[in-house]
């Protein structure tokens, strides 16, 4: 049966940051491809008038990549505004009489998830929630127990066909490359298994601090702001199984399986940082013990990938602002050309951002008499173009009824169970110095992979050779 569009779209919190910084692109985006012809409507307490809230757009659109003034005319003639009282059922009565008879409408509750439950409720008691969509922005709760405790609200008004989980790293062009990179590519498959891969990494750096955001990273820290979401969804693309049907959503299937199939992180795996000034920092307490920086050590319990470490480190002042996987491989079983020194092992590199690269790490002879080599990178870079950004594509798949790029509520229970054991204070805060890969108790992790590889930022504008990463140990 062919599932049918949004016939509105209602986003609450209209007035708010994520709709002034994300929403409004990405909507006049979805004007100018030709993917927006539904009425819009934006919720919020303030007392505005359509007028104000066009207004608001047009100034978010200016400020964040520029208007399109045919594409933003056209988004303006589809927005309306309407003030709701989120814990007032007689405005949701109002916003029913707004809807105008729509039949499948879709709401994006871009508010804070405290006001999930209210929000839900009242959607469903004024009849709204009829044959709708819900999208709710992460976090999906701060730990398992609470996680668990929204997607039950959530059901009860709510089918979980009907839900949407948005998590905008999904819909990364970047992160969807990953995915089809594995799974298009046979030469991949006979390699991609413990017999020939000796560990993973991944890396999620950024050069800034919390950036006037310290109260909300009080209440969050690395491990639950980017690890237990966009990192794990990584490991997630690079050891689940090949989907097992035909249809879209086996990929979240098979996504489900790599989710349970990971153990659950010990005290022991983890080194948690934090850079020396983040107490300084607006909203941040004297004595905060908030991670800014997280390094953990994950390993999966299922055949492919028995003893296979998984190595994660996000952070934020460190050296650059780069996310990237190294899958190193092993070596060959016998050292046939007996080097006393051969450099690297053969590896992966996949580069999310800032910009996208494919590149694989080998060894070739070095010219001369001897039967000595030397490390080199095939490496194939790509410059997005007029790609469509993550919030554009989830906002246009949500209307169309589209589910694969959306968090599904066993997976994000199962990534909470991962992290579970190690958020909050279980393991100690340690201070590193801006601008450096973190505390260097965390290099302990990484000795039996050779060390951390850090990533190293270059620029081509095509196919290039270059020469092999630095060892582990060099600080970029």
């Amino acid at each position: 049966m062919d599932t049918p569009l949004s016939d509105v779209l209602v986003f609450f919190g209209a007035t708010g940051d994520l709709a002034y910084k994300q929403i409004f692109p990405a909507l006049q985006a979805m004007a100018r491809h030709g993917h927006l012809d539904i009425p819009v409507i934006g919720v919020a307490r303030s007392t505005w008038s359509d007028d104000q809230l066009r207004e608001r757009a047009r100034q978010s659109v200016t400020e964040h990549g520029g208007p399109d003034e045919a594409a933003f005319a056209r988004l303006a003639s589809l927005l309306r505004y309407q003030s709701v009282d989120y814990a007032d059922p007689a405005s949701f009565q109002r916003l029913r009489q707004t809807l105008d008879g729509a039949q499948n409408p879709i709401f994006y509750l871009a508010i804070p998830p405290e006001a999930f439950a209210d929000v839900a409720a009242h959607l469903a008691s004024s009849g709204c929630s009829e044959n709708a969509r819900v999208i709710v922005e992460k976090p999906f709760g701060r730990d398992l127990a609470s996680a668990r405790t929204l997607n039950q609200t959530l059901r009860r008004y709510f089918p979980e066909e009907n839900i949407f989980r948005i998590d905008h790293y999904l819909g990364k062009e970047a992160v969807q490359n990953l995915l089809y990179f594995r799974f298009a590519n046979s030469f991949l498959e006979p390699i991609w298994n413990n017999n020939y891969i000796h560990s993973m990494q991944l890396t999620m750096a950024e050069t800034f601090g919390v950036e006037g955001r310290g109260a909300f990273y009080e209440e969050a820290g690395a491990i639950r702001d980017v690890i237990q979401n966009h990192l794990l969804q990584l490991v997630a693309l690079l050891t689940m199984e090949a989907p097992g049907r035909g249809d879209l959503d086996g990929v979240r299937d098979a996504k489900a399986e790599a989710f349970k199939a990971m153990r659950s992180i010990q005290p022991e795996d983890v080194v948690r940082g934090q850079y020396n000034g983040y107490r300084d920092e607006p909203g941040v307490a004297s004595d905060s013990t908030v991670e800014t920086f997280a390094a953990l050590r994950l390993f999966m319990l299922n055949q492919r990938w028995a003893g296979v470490p998984i190595l994660i480190r996000a952070g934020k002042r460190l050296p650059q602002t780069v996310v990237e996987v190294w899958i190193q491989l092993k070596r060959p079983p016998e050292n046939v050309f007996s080097e006393s020194s051969p450099g690297l092992p053969n590896y992966l590199r996949f580069r999310v951002s800032p910009n996208v690269q494919l590149a694989l790490g080998a060894r070739v002879k070095t010219p001369g008499e001897a039967m000595v080599g030397s490390g080199v990178e095939l490496m194939f870079q790509e410059h997005p173009g007029d790609e469509m950004a993550p919030y554009e594509r989830l906002l246009n798949d949500a209307i169309h009824g589209v589910k694969t790029l959306f968090a599904r509520e066993d997976a994000v229970e199962e990534a909470w169970r991962v992290v579970d054991p190690v958020l909050g204070n279980t393991v100690p805060v340690l201070p590193y110095e801006s601008h450096t890969w973190g505390p260097p108790e965390a290099g302990a992790l990484a000795v039996e992979v050779g060390g951390w590889r850090n990533p190293v930022m270059m620029q081509a504008d095509g196919p290039v050779i270059t020469p092999q990463n630095p060892p582990p140990t060099s600080t970029t």
